[in-house]
């Protein structure tokens, strides 16, 4: 884990410089302690670290973990894109044959531990700190749990069981072992909990704007958490608190304002901070001369665009096709903004919407079969379809959830690849059209860079 360490620590001296902190201070040794007398000495320098993180995950060349690259590798993975890319790295994760040695894969497992230690080092220098008010503390350390659970949920669902890191010595990180899926998802969970209790409700310490995770977001990743966990009643507790907080959220009836900045249907988005971005993911995704020449080099699969019902509103309103060449490319347009500097969109990380689906899912599994067709139903109606019928057995209610998730979340954060693994679909539905699927894909490999730092770290079945 030695070279995520050092990563998080240029990555937090980055975020400090660009957010406004004074200076670090090295100790001898080892030189990448943070002097937290220094960066946490007043709420303007400790809260312009945290603001730091969401900068820097959107602030970086290429699109990053947060900024769009698992919504390409996930969709990869899953059933979502066809790739049309010449790089091989990018080819290995749509035939599912990954290696260790993968650049992309690397990133994909690097940046989240980045994120991770950083919340470790803000947990503990807040811990020390005699220089930041009790409101401002409360408040970053519920952002800094949040991340930390967040990041963690990501990592834990790609791999498997994973490296726990709660803190950010060096010497502990550099050897850690892989921890069992089940305490993670421990730690998640009262990461997530303690954060509802730190953070405020609304959006007051984002200026109004939905930039910063509230007790809201901590409600809505737990709701999934617990969903995942087959914690259902659970999920519906956690998704009813969030649906219900009409004064905050609602499902927007127009398709076309759900990804707008601060529209009403998020719960928490990514400000961007790149000249003439927008969003990564409408860079990237938005084709203007084919797929050939494109950064993300994907159109929508066959697959994906098959499984649209007839009339909906979302296949209209939500993929567009390029033209221009004499082909039909079909592309992801939930983000209608490929470049500009007027800024319109911000990049979306969790909405209301997914809460309905995930309630919809709970309630089905608890065999509240009404109540779970009534959230479908306030979906579909949304994109113009017709209702289910109220008398589908518990399988077909569960048929049914899946196929909303695949169509409302389509190129959003991966879902469709965490629900085939989820729903144990991924082999049924990935071995006909995937030549050489096997079972143990549906873990990554561990790269290969980190098994050779941590000794104690080992390789994922299949690998």
């Amino acid at each position: 884990m030695r070279s995520i360490y050092m990563k998080y620590f240029f990555l937090l001296m980055l975020m400090c410089i660009m957010s406004g902190c004074t200076k670090f201070v090295t100790l001898d040794p080892p030189q990448t302690d943070l002097i937290t007398s220094s960066v946490f000495s007043s709420d303007q320098t400790a809260t312009a670290t945290i603001i730091g993180v969401y900068t820097n995950m959107m602030s970086i060349a290429e699109p990053g973990f947060y900024g769009g690259s698992f919504t390409l590798y996930g969709g990869l993975s899953s059933d979502e894109f066809q790739n049309y890319s010449f790089s091989k790295d990018q080819s290995e994760f749509a035939a599912n044959s990954i290696k260790p040695t993968n650049g992309f894969l690397r990133q994909l497992w690097s940046e989240p531990y980045q994120y991770i230690y950083t919340a470790n080092a803000i947990i503990e220098g807040l811990a020390k700190s005699h220089g930041v008010s009790p409101g401002i503390k409360s408040e970053l350390l519920g952002e800094a749990r949040f991340i930390r659970a967040i990041s963690y949920f990501y990592l834990v669902n790609l791999w498997g069981d994973v490296p726990l890191a709660l803190q950010s010595a060096y010497t502990v990180n550099d050897t850690l072992h892989r921890t069992a899926s089940s305490e993670i998802y421990r730690q998640i969970i009262l990461d997530l909990t303690d954060a509802q209790t730190l953070l405020l409700p609304d959006y007051s310490v984002g200026r109004g704007e939905r930039i910063r995770p509230n007790q809201s977001a901590a409600t809505a990743l737990l709701a999934r958490v617990l969903l995942y966990n087959h914690d259902w009643q659970g999920a519906v507790n956690q998704s009813t608190a969030v649906i219900t907080n009409s004064s905050l959220y609602t499902l927007l009836p127009d398709l076309n304002q759900v990804f707008l900045a601060n529209s009403q249907e998020a719960i928490w988005q990514l400000q961007p901070v790149t000249p003439s971005y927008n969003s990564f993911e409408g860079n990237i995704f938005i084709l203007t001369s084919g797929p050939f020449s494109s950064t993300a080099s994907i159109t929508l699969s066959t697959q994906l665009l098959n499984s649209f019902e007839p009339g909906d509103l979302r296949k209209s309103n939500w993929t567009n096709a390029d033209t221009t060449n004499g082909g039909e490319y079909y592309y992801p347009f939930k983000y209608k903004v490929k470049s500009s500097n007027t800024v319109t969109e911000y990049q979306m990380v969790l909405r209301v919407a997914e809460q309905y689906l995930i309630r919809a899912e709970a309630e089905a599994h608890l065999q509240n079969i009404p109540e779970a067709i009534t959230d479908l139903n306030i979906i579909r109606e949304r994109a113009g379809l017709p209702d289910l019928p109220s008398n589908l057995t518990e399988d077909q209610c569960l048929a049914a959830v899946a196929q909303e998730r695949r169509i409302e979340l389509f190129a959003e954060w991966g879902h469709r690849w965490l629900d085939l693994k989820k729903t144990m679909q991924a082999t049924p539905v990935l071995a006909p059209i995937k030549t050489g699927w096997q079972a143990t894909d549906t873990l990554y490999p561990i790269p290969q860079s980190e098994i050779q730092n941590d000794p104690n770290l080992t390789q994922n079945p299949g690998y």
